[in-house]
C-alpha cells in the first residue's frame, strides 16, 4: 500500500513539474523578447539583433495590431525593423519595457506592459498595454497587439 502510494506522490509531482517547466518555458521566450526589443530599440542597435530577437520566431509567425495597419507577416515586420533602424528610429527613447501582469496557458502568455521612455534623462512610464504571444514548437508563431 505505501508502495502504491508513493508511486502515485511521485506521478502526480512529475505532472505539475511539467506543466511549471512549460509555462516556465514560455515565460522564459516572452522575457527574451521585450529584452531584444529593447536592445534593438537603442542607438547604436545592430542587425544580427534585429535577427536575434526574430530567432524566437517561428517561419510562419504573424504580427496582428490592428491599430498599426493590421497583420504583418515575419517578412513583413522583419523589413519594418530593418528600415526602422536605418532611419534613425531606433534611438534609445525607449528605455525598457516593464511586464506588470502575466497570464500563462497552454501556448499562450498574455501580459500587460508598459513602455518606459526616456527624454532629457527622465524615465516615464506609458499606459498599460495588451499583448498575446502565441506558441507553436517553442517558437513564438503569433503576436497579436490589443492597443
Amino acid at each position: 500500500m505505501k508502495i502504491k502510494f508513493t508511486l502515485l506522490l511521485i506521478l502526480i509531482s512529475s505532472v505539475s513539474h511539467a506543466q511549471m517547466t512549460h509555462q516556465d518555458s514560455l515565460n522564459s521566450v516572452v522575457n527574451e523578447y521585450f529584452r531584444l526589443n529593447v536592445k534593438v530599440f537603442q542607438s547604436g542597435s545592430s542587425q544580427s539583433d534585429i535577427d536575434s530577437l526574430f530567432s524566437l520566431f517561428s517561419e510562419d509567425f504573424t504580427y496582428l495590431h490592428p491599430n498599426y495597419g493590421g497583420t504583418y507577416s515575419r517578412k513583413d515586420l522583419y523589413d519594418g525593423y530593418i528600415n526602422n533602424q536605418k532611419n534613425g528610429r531606433y534611438n534609445g527613447r525607449v528605455a525598457d519595457i516593464k511586464v506588470t501582469n502575466r497570464i500563462s496557458g497552454l501556448n499562450a502568455v498574455s501580459v500587460e506592459k508598459r513602455f518606459v521612455t526616456r527624454k532629457d534623462d527622465t524615465l516615464s512610464e506609458g499606459e498599460p498595454q495588451m499583448t498575446l504571444f502565441e506558441f507553436r514548437d517553442g517558437k513564438i508563431y503569433r503576436i497579436h497587439e490589443f492597443w
